[in-house]
């Protein structure tokens, strides 16, 4: 079973979708598959929950699992398996299927089975040239870039978050007019707007110009004020927004190839969504931007990223220390920009912004006996006592004095604060009355850490930041390879596995899909490749 990526295990949650970069995806109608851990098993999950596709009662003996085809050694003989595309699967070798929806449709003979939807169903795919649509789906793999890294774990690891990635493309559909990406093809399947810069983060590694593409495709779902929605899809946008850190993706792009055309496409529609946060989330009119708190019990702030963070227990409006660096880092980008636009006025008028958010960060957010920013409660009229993760953001915007820079490397450190076995919690050690194991409450988030570490290269603390990102690299790998997955979060505390987190209060995904902790997540994925070709390139 000779397979140059080596995507050898097999494991519960891996998700098989047709990409973009094969051909057309289908929103409303394409297959998604989801392995199950127990058996060599693929559920089906879209278009309707429905069924499940059984090679064999057991694991597979041996596996090669990518996210559009796949190879098993089962108990009764190899099995192969491959997208025709977005609406048809062929299964190579013996296998049963059982419990369809009257959605779809199968035809088969001896050792040949197609699934597919029922609505277009082409019975002709069942005397296709199997190896060659199977060559077709490991090609791309074959001809990726190939960073030099050390262990083969770590190479496992690269391998699989590049077959990852390539089933989070989607065609462009309905209001989205480019090709987008989505944190998972089930159950999110929808854009959203910071996910969507990290995906082009690590797809710029791959492919700059699609990665281009998916932040034009977040354009697409702008209103004509400048808002852009936290989440689109083809049909349906929300009415909150999310991190504003769209100027930051472009950066990243043009650092990975230069494109003028691109910057002057989307300089002033970046523009129009900060002037938009300027307008609408200065709640108090003193210079400083707040989330939209929904203090929705499972969700407290979608808009902020952070959904159910302990700081928004109980609060309603908070300025901010993450959003404000966002937006600070935003302004000052915006300013680069500008200069290479030949813009001097717009020039000027970020670099005021951006020195403006700093030195408001350091006068209200800036808690010196915490070494640390933190939210200010706009209704109590003091700062919040929460020690969140979200108190080292200020470090990618320049706001931190060296004083104050090398206390929050002190912090991070520091192992009654930040400094757990796998760094940097959402929530200080310190705190137990704030802390929990579910999302935002604790655990560690692999966005999070990538920025973080962007701020430490900021102010010199390169062993810092070469560290975290290591130590990012290592945990993810660890899980891979007993998991064959990567998660959306993980413990900071290395005391239970990524499946035993908590997710909204709880770890129960009989009752919902959303209290568990997602696999095959979006951006746990596809930072791990920048991450891959920062460290080893």
């Amino acid at each position: 079973m000779a397979h140059q990526p080596i995507l050898n295990v097999w494991g519960g949650g891996q998700l098989l979708g047709f990409s973009a970069f094969d051909g057309e995806t289908d929103y409303d109608s394409g297959l998604v598959l989801r392995t199950v851990a127990d058996c060599c098993g693929f559920e089906i999950k879209l278009p309707v929950e429905s069924g499940i596709v059984l090679p064999d009662a057991e694991p597979p003996r041996a596996c090669m699992l990518a996210g559009d085809h796949f190879q098993l050694e089962c108990s009764s003989g190899p099995v192969r398996g491959a997208f025709a595309d977005a609406r048809h699967f062929i299964i190579d070798g013996e296998c049963r299927v059982y419990g369809l929806n009257d959605a779809l449709q199968i035809i088969r003979r001896p050792g040949r089975t197609v699934l597919g939807v029922r609505k277009g169903f082409n019975e002709s795919w069942l005397d296709a040239d199997f190896d060659a649509i199977f060559r077709q789906r490991a090609a791309w793999l074959a001809k990726l870039p190939q960073p030099g890294l050390p262990t083969d774990e770590a190479r496992r690891t690269y391998w699989k978050a590049c077959s990852q990635l390539k089933t989070q493309l989607n065609s462009p559909s309905g209001c989205l007019k480019h090709r987008w990406t989505t944190p998972d093809r089930w159950p999110h399947r929808k854009m959203w707007l910071w996910d969507s810069v990290f995906h082009a983060q690590g797809l710029r590694r791959l492919d700059p110009a699609v990665a281009r593409e998916t932040l034009e495709a977040v354009f697409d779902g702008q209103c004509a004020d400048g808002f852009i929605p936290h989440m689109a899809s083809p049909h349906e946008k929300s009415d909150i927004t999310q991190p504003p850190i769209l100027g930051y993706g472009i950066k990243l792009m043009l650092e990975q190839q230069q494109s003028p055309e691109f910057l002057e496409r989307l300089y002033p529609k970046n523009a129009a969504f900060l002037n938009w946060i300027f307008a609408h989330r200065d709640t108090d009119g003193a210079g400083l931007v707040e989330w939209a708190i929904e203090a929705h019990e499972m969700c407290r702030s979608g808009e902020s990223g952070m959904d159910n963070s302990t700081r928004f227990d109980g609060a309603t409006q908070l300025d901010a220390p993450d959003f404000n660096a966002y937006l600070a880092s935003e302004c000052e980008i915006m300013a680069e920009f500008a200069a290479l636009l030949g813009r001097p006025e717009e020039q000027k008028l970020w670099q005021e912004r951006h020195r403006k958010l700093n030195h408001l960060m350091n006068e209200r957010l800036w808690n010196d006996a915490a070494g640390l920013y933190v939210d200010y409660d706009l209704a109590a009229g003091k700062q919040s006592p929460v020690l969140s993760l979200a108190g080292f953001l200020p470090l990618i915007s320049g706001a931190p004095t060296a004083e104050m820079a090398e206390k929050l490397v002190r912090n991070l450190k520091n192992p009654e604060t930040f400094g757990t076995p796998f760094p940097v919690p959402s929530i200080s050690f310190s705190q137990p009355e704030f802390y929990s194991k579910d999302m935002w409450r604790g655990p560690v988030w692999i966005n999070i850490n990538t920025l973080i570490a962007r701020g430490l290269d900021r102010y010199g603390y390169r062993d810092e930041a070469r560290q975290l990102r290591s130590r990012t690299m290592r945990e993810l790998e660890k899980f891979y390879c007993r998991y064959g997955t990567f998660f959306e979060f993980y413990d900071d505390r290395n005391e239970c596995d990524p499946p035993e987190l908590l997710r909204k209060f709880r770890c129960d995904p009989d009752r919902s899909v959303y209290h568990q902790a997602f696999m095959d997540y979006g951006w746990s994925a596809t930072l791990y490749i920048d991450l891959a070709f920062t460290m080893y390139s």
